[in-house]
């Protein structure tokens, strides 16, 4: 009895021993991929440009590594084209989605997507003030990427599902790679079960806040969430289908679909998201989070499109900005903000990162949308007063927008 007992803990602790050295092996990859995607060899991996193509061979590489088949159009790529912008112009550019498949012969797919892309030197779409600088989007979007390949890596031995791994061009352009596949598809779209889209997944804060946005595409996606989340995950969920990222492209053909987030901050689209500010632990945990998910997905039957009220769709339009990042994850009353532009309206008049802000003029201001519409409401010169909640105090400010 007591040798049986000896072995018994010899196996627990052996399954330990390999579930950390499984940890590891992970979690290197992870910053392998992450540390060459956006390095400065790549100048910011910005559509139609050598360090596009450079990240399409390496991804290219990966799929082939892990014994995923090619299922593009021509070989692992499949080419589009379309405008990309630069500071005063526009050209007709040709981009690559680097597309992989894993064959099970079982009657659903499930597609996992995250786009490569990013802004290069920000000539267009930069937050950056100053000089030209290489953008080499750390987190937007080398952590989606490497989630996308160490799930190839992981799902291969793992026969519930067919497989599509797709790294997507041309996202920050419009979604033009993922809105080209959708309608160009390499695969029957009539087998895929639903769509996982990774953008922006490296800063899962310490609260474990993670954003999955298009959980009404589906009405399963919210308890299938909750039973895979053995990992203390705090899920902040919205259910509109989309969104400004590639599960988009997958809603407008009926297929339920899903962006997982861990947040905006104050390095979106600047030179300064780069690798020392990713969390690699937070990843392996997204990456055992979707794991399960995928896991417990096979047991449901029925997993049926529906359509969902996508406030996107009718954004209002607005000529003047408060030059603030809102914090997406955050769920009370109000818009609170994630980060000030310096020079902007918000900095010159004393907004500060954390204040939630509850009025614009005489706007009452309980979300994202209440606050676009209000900006919509004034143009450059106009003077109002914001409200704001900053820690117990609440506080208005005289504004001018500039």
């Amino acid at each position: 009895m007591r040798y049986i007992i000896i072995l018994f803990f010899a196996f627990i602790i052996s399954n330990q021993i390999l579930s950390q050295e499984n940890k590891e092996v992970f979690m290197n990859n992870m910053y392998k991929d992450v540390n060459y995607l956006a390095s400065d060899k790549l100048k910011g991996r910005k559509t139609g440009t050598k360090g596009e193509k450079k990240a399409a061979k390496y991804i290219k590489r990966k799929f082939k590594e892990y014994g995923l088949e090619a299922k593009g159009s021509c070989d692992y790529y499949q080419k589009f084209q379309g405008k990309i912008n630069y500071h005063q112009t526009s050209e007709i550019q040709k981009g690559f989605n680097v597309i992989g498949f894993c064959d099970n012969n079982q009657d659903n797919t499930i597609i996992i997507g995250a786009h490569y892309d990013h802004i290069g030197l920000g000539e267009a779409g930069s937050l950056h003030v100053g000089e030209n600088e290489i953008h080499n989007g750390a987190d937007d979007n080398a952590s989606g990427v490497s989630i996308l390949l160490n799930l190839a890596n992981k799902l291969c031995d793992n026969q519930l599902y067919n497989y599509l791994f797709i790294a997507f061009s041309g996202e920050e352009e419009g979604l033009l790679g993922s809105s080209y596949f959708a309608k160009n598809p390499t695969i029957d779209l009539s087998k895929v079960k639903f769509m996982l889209n990774f953008d922006m997944v490296g800063r899962l804060n310490e609260k474990k806040e993670l954003a999955i946005n298009g959980t009404g595409t589906c009405q399963k996606w919210e308890d299938l969430l909750k039973k895979s989340n053995d990992f203390n995950l705090k899920l902040i969920t919205s259910e509109s289908g989309v969104g400004p990222s590639d599960h988009t492209s997958f809603y407008w053909q009926n297929i339920p679909s899903i962006h997982f987030f861990t947040g905006q901050h104050s390095d979106y689209h600047k030179p300064s998201d780069d690798i020392e500010k990713i969390n690699f632990e937070g990843m392996y945990l997204i990456l055992s989070f979707v794991t399960k998910i995928i896991e417990q997905s096979y047991y449901i039957s029925d997993f049926d499109f529906q359509e969902t009220t996508n406030n996107n769709t009718q954004t209002p339009k607005f000529n003047v900005t408060l030059g603030i990042m809102p914090d997406y994850l955050y769920d009370g009353i109000g818009l609170r903000i994630d980060g000030v532009t310096k020079e902007k309206t918000a900095f010159k008049f004393g907004v500060k990162k954390g204040d939630v802000i509850l009025e614009v003029g005489d706007i009452e201001i309980k979300d994202i949308m209440d606050y676009m519409k209000a900006l919509g409401l004034f143009k450059k010169g106009d003077k109002t007063n914001l409200k704001v909640k900053r820690g117990e105090m609440i506080i208005e400010l005289a504004i001018t927008f500039l």
